[in-house]
């Protein structure tokens, strides 16, 4: 057991191309997909992050290689318990207007963001905060969450019970602020390219839409002098291989990810550029649970997990690293050691006839099909993995009908339920088991299949509440066993990073959560 303590924070953590003329030195960066928004509040993907992350920062920040480090604040206090965190913020944070960044501005953010009427769906993420819990679900007033500005830069966060990960949570976006000067005056229009204002080392020019986004050095950021880039253009690819043909031609310089059909001609032809890594991410599918689906009864689950062949997906289909995947907190988590779906030691033959005689109970089979929609988000990998998969089911009886849609659709739409089965994926906000179990707690907005399991939900609550990191890594292992009994998802596989980055670039760290802000990145000389 670590026995929280006082801490001071820099000792804790410290460790279309011709549609307008580029800067000299600028990034062009192919992102996996159109944003959502520009919001902090109003947005839930990794390549959102990719762009957000450039245009604000939080208390807390990430450095070239992941590790947390100061961001607007300079140092931090905890409280012997662990649950009172005072931060000072540093008295050169200034918006990108020029106005100072001060406590009210986190104080005015994190009501925004928990504030029902914003409808955030990772605000649950805030949860460790006093009170958050009861404002998100309108029980209790925005006053009597535990964050208070004791003056312009000094800020005090209360907890509800002592948090271990909330310093990496607080690096997060949900946890920058928001300029309360502008959100007041412009409402949700905020954020469009002529209103906004941003504290992070880049601050946006131009959004078009579907075509690219510019975003220049912010000339306020605090650490502006150490920023090597003019300008940071991101451009939405949400095909990879369009993005391979684009960074071969010279016209980008990062892709998010890459086809995993190339990578063995990618390896022969440009080793320099092929950055492969291990990944805290779990690809998996989501089950709908609600009623009127044939996927509520947990007999359909467990055979359509138990016919699909992991192995075969990672080794043949994928080929790039990435390990088959029979739980659903990936191995490399800090402190936690998890469970494993129960079958993972039987031969494929033994999963088939278990699987068979599941769907014969159910009712279904080759005289009785089950129909179900499986979709996913549009991109070659996903489409093949999805095409095996549909193989993998037909001795069953099941017959697939695949549907695809852009990310942004995608995720929209399986959160309203609109769906049988639907590919989907987790990257680690933070390096703690809680951070993919919440995903199937009762009420959570991420909790794309509606999985509610009591007693799950109340053995992650006995281990939100538990001081001896032993003790809960032991709790959230039960719950992830009940989740993995009740065939809450079916985890395919372990990502790995795979992202190519231009010879020419440097500041570019491989890092467990694949996180690269752009002030680290700079041009070979």
């Amino acid at each position: 057991m670590s026995k929280p303590r006082l801490a001071v924070g820099s000792l804790l953590l410290a460790t279309g191309l011709a549609a307008s003329p580029l800067q000299a030195d600028t990034l062009r960066l192919a992102i996996m997909g159109e944003p959502a928004s520009l919001d902090p509040h109003k947005i839930s993907g990794t390549w959102e992050n990719d762009v957000v992350g450039d245009l604000f920062e939080g208390l807390v920040t990430e450095a070239a290689d992941g590790d947390r480090i100061p961001g607007v604040a300079e140092s931090w206090e905890v409280s012997e318990d662990g649950t009172v965190y005072t931060f000072s913020l540093r008295d050169d944070a200034e918006w990108s207007d020029g106005t100072p960044v001060t406590a009210d501005d986190f104080v005015f953010a994190f009501r925004r963001i928990l504030d029902p009427a914003t409808a955030a769906s990772y605000a649950y993420l805030l949860y460790p905060v006093k009170n958050a819990e009861a404002v998100y679900a309108g029980e209790a007033d925005s006053d009597t969450l535990g964050i208070e500005a004791l003056d312009e830069r000094t800020l005090r966060i209360t907890l509800e019970r002592s948090t271990p990960y909330f310093l990496d949570q607080l690096a997060h976006y949900t946890a920058y602020p928001v300029p309360k000067h502008v959100v007041e005056q412009y409402g949700d229009d905020w954020s469009r390219p002529e209103h906004m204002v941003s504290n992070g080392a880049f601050m946006l020019e131009d959004w078009r839409s579907q075509t690219r986004i510019e975003a220049v050095r912010n000339p306020h950021f605090h650490d502006a002098e150490d920023v090597a880039l003019d300008e940071v253009v991101y451009f939405p690819i949400e095909e990879r291989n369009t993005a391979l043909n684009r960074f071969r031609a010279g016209e980008i310089d990062i892709a998010r990810e890459f086809p995993t059909q190339q990578y063995d001609w990618l390896q022969d032809n440009l080793p320099d550029a092929v950055r492969v890594a291990p990944y805290l991410g779990i690809y998996y599918y989501a089950f709908n649970t609600r009623d009127g689906h044939a996927t509520s009864d947990p007999r359909v689950r467990e055979a359509l997990s138990l016919a699909v062949r992991r192995e075969v997906i990672t080794g043949r289909i994928l080929g790039t690293g990435e390990e088959p995947a029979y739980h659903f907190v990936p191995p490399d988590v800090a402190h936690y050691d998890g469970a494993e779906l129960e079958f993972a030691d039987l031969d494929q033959e033994a999963r088939l006839e278990r699987a068979r005689q599941l769907m014969q109970e159910a009712g279904h089979g080759p005289d009785n099909p089950l129909e179900l929609q499986l979709r996913y988000n549009t991109s070659e990998d996903h489409r093949k993995v999805a095409i095996a998969v549909a193989a993998m089911w037909k001795p069953l009886g099941v017959e697939v009908e695949l549907y695809n849609s852009e990310v942004a659709v995608h995720y929209a739409d399986i959160r309203q339920g609109d769906f049988d089965v639907a590919r989907a994926g987790w990257i680690g906000d933070y390096n703690d088991a809680q951070n993919f179990l919440s995903l199937l707690e009762g009420g959570v907005a991420n909790n794309y299949g509606a999985y509610a399991n009591p007693a799950f939900d109340e053995l992650m609550d006995r281990a939100a509440g538990t001081q001896d990191l032993d003790a809960r890594a032991e709790l959230m292992a039960e719950a992830e066993r009940l989740a993995l009994d009740d065939h809450a998802v079916l985890p395919i596989y372990d990502y790995v990073s795979r992202n190519l980055v231009s010879p020419t670039l440097t500041g570019w760290e491989p890092n467990i959560e694949d996180i690269h802000r752009s002030r680290w990145i700079g041009f070979d000389d």
